[in-house]
């Protein structure tokens, strides 16, 4: 499982890091994702845009508030 901490990069550039690093993943390998709001709309993204995501397999967890940690499964 990759893990990628996107809170110190400039917004504009964390969902095309995020996408790059989970295109390099492996078939039934996951993304986690550590970012500073909640990644509901980066959910949507991937559900609509990434047919490779596995959905179903998703996971958020709210550790604090400027810290949630998502898992983006990869079918």
């Amino acid at each position: 499982m990759d893990r990628l901490d996107v809170r110190d990069l400039p917004p504009a550039q964390r969902h095309e890091r995020i996408h790059d690093c989970f295109e390099a993943l492996d078939a039934g390998e996951a993304l986690v994702v550590v970012n500073d709001h909640d990644p509901s709309p980066l959910y949507y993204e991937f559900e609509a845009e990434v047919d490779a995501f596995d959905g179903d397999g998703y996971r958020v967890e709210r550790e604090a508030d400027d810290r949630y940690v998502a898992t983006f499964p990869k079918r």
